[in-house]
């Protein structure tokens, strides 16, 4: 049975991430799977309106307002009109929300929800419970996955986090991982420099990435190892503090800041290094170090969230996210480096018999299926459940669903389905096909 999808999130192409990447990858493999796949976005530049991608992928780039780190400013209401309007144009039978930083993802759900549309939420992210903004992220949790049809987590980690959040059934969440396209990581030994050490950092440089680790950490390594060169990948405020350090122990010469770089572009920065250095403060699954396996490189990385749980033994070093464990942690991966106790070769082998997108999509259809026969929930069991997420927050949420539903019944009447045109299908099959025949594939 093939399904209409629509993928919601602030995060998409052109911006870089793990969550962009998992929902262009994702989508392409349901596409192959014969399901019709459309991603509804936030505009970036001039980037608005209505855009295709490979095998017909449709994105709707939407005007809306930015406020911080790409996540759009929340409107409640106003985004359900033109949201509503792709849903039916689309044909939509599924809505699927990507990111609890993401309020166009909260809201897309709740409208679809409103709809009758069947819903699901993949959280890619661990949270707090201490601080104002996790307190505030955790209570717009609860309050859209009340009535949430299923939730997948990409680590177990991950699901005790969001089950813990969200106060949901463990039952109804499945942990299913990120995956790699392995023939874009393929190790190539003659890039890399054979009378240096290169250590690699692909990361945003911020904070919750370990930057401070990051930059304490480089000038001690440097001195301890003359042939140790560090090359960084990435953009962020912390960018800043990189050039400082590198200017204070001058160290122009070992430590390359090679900026922002395509996620195309991502393998010809790793297939450089013979070590990947994560120094991440909290991580539910960090796509990064699979990447890095993939392309041949032995991996050092904060013991943190989701980590432990990608990658076999014999292929990461772990280290607490504190300085000196950090050193002792490089230390120890120089050595193995130094007497060539990493083959390259085989660690991409086994990468790409243990993460494939095929799978992850394949586990992501059964999610579909399973909910499309689960029933639609009253209105009055809605409130019910919204009414349970606390002694003022639940009268609040019963409120918005009820004027939500309202403002449904309003749009139905101004705005009545049978004059909303729909979308011809793009011919998927019959291009997957001529791509074959030309061996793309």
């Amino acid at each position: 049975m093939s399904l209409n999808i629509c993928m919601i999130s602030d995060f998409f192409y052109p911006n870089m991430g793990g969550v962009e990447s998992h929902l262009y990858h994702l989508s392409q493999q349901l596409i192959k799977r014969g399901h019709k796949v459309v991603i509804v976005t936030h505009a970036y530049g001039d980037r608005v309106g209505v855009r295709y991608l490979i095998n017909g992928l449709k994105v709707y780039y939407l005007p809306l307002l930015i406020v911080y780190q790409q996540a759009s400013l929340p409107t409640i209401f106003f985004l359900f009109p033109i949201l509503r309007y792709i849903i039916i144009r689309e044909r939509i039978d599924v809505v699927h929300g990507h990111q609890a930083f993401s309020s166009l993802c909260m809201e897309g759900i709740f409208h679809a929800r409103t709809m009758g549309i069947k819903a699901c939420f993949t959280d890619h992210s661990l949270f707090g419970f201490a601080d104002a903004s996790s307190i505030l992220t955790n209570k717009v949790l609860k309050f859209t996955l009340s009535e949430i049809d299923h939730v997948i987590c990409v680590s177990h980690t991950s699901k005790g986090n969001t089950v813990l959040r969200a106060s949901l059934n463990p039952q109804m969440v499945s942990v299913i991982p990120n995956a790699v396209v392995a023939n874009h990581f393929i190790p190539d030994p003659s890039k890399a420099d054979p009378n240096k050490i290169t250590i690699c950092v692909v990361s945003r440089l911020v904070y919750r990435k370990g930057m401070d680790l990051l930059i304490n950490v480089i000038p001690r390594i440097c001195a301890q190892h003359p042939k140790v060169n560090f090359i960084i990948a990435g953009d962020g405020p912390k960018k800043i503090d990189l050039e400082q350090m590198k200017e204070k122990y001058l160290l122009h010469d070992r430590v390359q800041l090679v900026g922002g770089v395509p996620h195309s572009e991502v393998k010809n920065v790793l297939v450089r290094g013979n070590i990947f250095l994560n120094t991440s403060l909290t991580e539910a699954f960090c796509i990064g170090i699979v990447e890095a396996a993939c392309s041949g490189l032995l991996v050092v990385s904060t013991r943190v969230g989701g980590v432990p749980e990608v990658l076999p033994n014999d292929m990461i070093i772990f280290a607490e996210p504190e300085e000196n464990d950090l050193i002792t942690a490089l230390n120890k991966a120089i050595t193995m480096i130094k007497f060539k106790e990493v083959t390259p070769a085989k660690f991409h082998d086994r990468i790409k018999n243990m993460y494939s997108w095929e799978n992850i999509a394949e586990r992501t259809e059964r999610v579909y299926y399973s909910i499309m026969k689960t029933r639609r929930i009253p209105l009055i069991e809605r409130l019910r459940r919204y009414y349970g997420c606390g002694s003022w927050a639940g009268k609040l949420f019963c409120i918005i669903a009820a004027v939500d539903y309202l403002i449904f019944l309003l749009l139905e009447f101004l705005m009545p389905r049978n004059d909303i045109e729909i979308a011809p299908n793009f011919p998927s099959e019959a291009f997957l096909r001529k791509q074959k025949s030309n061996n793309y594939y």
